[in-house]
């Protein structure tokens, strides 16, 4: 047993020696001449090699520890810049066919994702630090100064005057009051909305007849129209007239009277039917008085009304304000000084002093002694509409001038006023009316929209050759009373009713729906409406003494006995 073990042992050794001994070291080619191998092993010999690149950075050959821990998006951290997502021009594909290899590829090279700029964390964290200094300065007690003091009480005044909601919004939400107010004795026959309204048409193909025209004209002034915003001379200023204007209503027109028994069956005047044919672009209230007696309808407007006082920005989306009428800029205030300007304009751009041009029959409302009348023309036209309708219409004009060939031209005359550049979308007319004056008027047919129609509506009937808009605005915001005179247009009405969308197809379609409705019902008084808050005209059946002078005397007697 101990010789067999010895003999064991001894065989162990041995072998244990023999592995020792066929143990060698490798190889290793130490390169003279500089740093990596002497030659590239035979398989490496024919592909391309890659250089590094000075902006690779030296990482890890494996990171085991990224795997399986949320980590991975770190693998493309140590790739090197080229041939990361995309194919490179040192990309290489085994294949026999070498056609995809290309010397120049100008396609962009897409960055790895650590050399992108990522600068959300810090400003989010940025924001954090505002954020909480904000709170630390608020949560502070500060000292503010006098001056401070006084900013804060005027930043708490404009807040209470002008809230966070719009001043569009509180006109369109608060109610306006009637032009008249309705009684529970009226009836209410028709009721129309502004949209059926839109779908008429009438097309008026026949030029009207010239029953009479009366008056006097003075001529235009044409150094008006050399008018700018630069030079600020004594012509520019808008003076006072004192000239006499006639509002004689279409019942009292003795005129009317006369042509009443001989030629027509409805009548009225330029201004009335105007509003009727521009009556879907109103927004504020009026109302017409309808008189009709033996199959014969008079349209008038009441005495003492506001009917001929010009509104301003009616259609604007920041209209005047309904609230004080102690404010200079109340619409009501507002309209009397635009009447003011217009009257007084039309006026001024006249050759004075000079012999006027006239016609046939004079002023027929020149009643004595009472001073020097405006200059002015009635023209008295009647238009056949259908349906057995003669329309009888007391058209004005305002000026003459003389042609390229010394031939007579009629105008119409009208002033656009500015209050407030504040309130007219920032168009400061001082500044933009010389430089862009379709800018300015663009912005006038968006804020006076209806005004503007009525006038052109007012110019076609009464066939005059151009109208002439004044630009007129306040010398302060604050005076109501001095006013200059920026400048002069000068258009046709037929192109301006172009431009600004007139349909007068709609607009006689919409005058022969209402003389239709009103000559079916009886003999009487009626009133057509225009509904403060809505996009309505109303038909009312009234009593025959309403709005009559003995009615008026004992509306005056019970407000004494109050």
């Amino acid at each position: 047993m101990t010789e067999s073990n010895n003999d064991t042992s001894s065989d162990q050794q041995s072998t244990a020696t023999d592995l020792l001994a066929a143990f060698s070291l490798a190889t290793v080619n130490d390169n003279q001449d500089g740093w990596g191998p002497n030659d590239p092993p035979e398989k490496y010999k024919e592909l391309p090699y890659q250089k590094f690149s000075k902006s690779d950075r030296i990482g890890k050959i494996a990171d085991w520890t990224a795997v399986g821990h949320g980590l991975d998006k770190k693998y493309n951290k140590y790739l090197p810049q080229f041939s990361v997502g995309n194919v490179g021009q040192y990309s290489y594909f085994h294949d026999e066919d070498e056609s995809q290899f290309t010397l120049v590829d100008q396609s962009r090279i897409v960055k790895p994702a650590y050399q992108k700029k990522f600068r959300g964390i810090h400003n989010r964290t940025n924001r954090r630090g505002l954020y909480s200094k904000q709170l630390q300065q608020q949560q502070l007690p500060t000292k503010l100064s006098k001056q401070q003091k006084i900013q804060e009480k005027m930043k708490h005044k404009m807040k209470n005057k002008y809230p966070t909601s719009s001043r569009s919004n509180q006109a369109q939400q608060k109610q306006r009051e009637p032009s008249v107010i309705v009684k529970e004795d009226w009836k209410v026959i028709e009721e129309i909305e502004f949209q059926r309204l839109s779908k008429l048409s009438l097309p008026m193909n026949q030029e009207p007849d010239d029953l009479k025209v009366c008056g006097s004209l003075e001529y235009y002034d044409k150094t008006y129209d050399r008018i700018n915003t630069k030079v600020n001379t004594t012509v520019n200023r808008l003076k006072r007239i004192n000239r006499v204007f006639h509002n004689v209503t279409t019942f009292d027109d003795p005129i009317i009277r006369q042509l009443a028994k001989t030629d027509g069956n409805v009548y009225a005047t330029d201004s009335i039917i105007a509003t009727l044919m521009c009556c879907s672009r109103s927004v504020y209230p009026w109302d017409i008085v309808v008189t009709k007696i033996m199959d014969k309808i008079f349209l008038d407007h009441r005495d003492n009304s506001n009917f001929h006082l010009l509104t301003v920005s009616e259609t604007s989306a920041d209209p005047p304000q309904e609230d004080d009428t102690k404010n200079i800029n109340s619409p009501h205030n507002l309209a009397l000084e635009a009447t003011y300007i217009n009257h007084n304009l039309a006026q001024q751009v006249l050759r004075m002093n000079e012999d006027r041009y006239r016609f046939k029959d004079e002023n027929p409302f020149i009643e004595g002694d009472e001073g020097e009348v405006a200059s002015i023309a009635y023209k008295y036209r009647k238009w056949d509409i259908g349906n057995d309708i003669k329309l009888v219409i007391r058209s004005e004009v305002d000026a003459v001038t003389t042609g390229p060939n010394d031939d007579k031209q009629f105008l119409n005359i009208k002033a656009l006023n500015e209050w407030d550049s504040k309130h007219n979308n920032g168009m400061d007319w001082r500044m933009k009316l010389d430089s862009q004056p379709g800018a300015v008027l663009a912005a006038e047919i968006k804020n006076n929209g209806c005004k503007l129609a009525k006038w052109t509506v007012c110019a076609l009937l009464a066939g005059v050759d151009h109208m002439k808009f004044g630009f007129v605005s306040r010398v302060n915001p604050r005076a109501t009373d001095k006013h200059v005179i920026l400048g002069m247009q000068q258009f046709k009405p037929d192109e301006f009713a172009t431009q600004i969308a007139l349909n007068m197809d709609n607009a006689w379609g919409v005058v022969r729906v209402i003389i239709d409705i009103l000559r079916k019902q009886k003999d009487g008084k009626y009133l057509i409406m225009k509904d403060p808050n809505k996009p309505i005209i109303r038909f009312y059946e009234l009593p025959e003494s309403t709005f009559s002078e003995d009615e008026d005397e004992q509306g005056d007697q019970d407000g004494d006995d109050e």
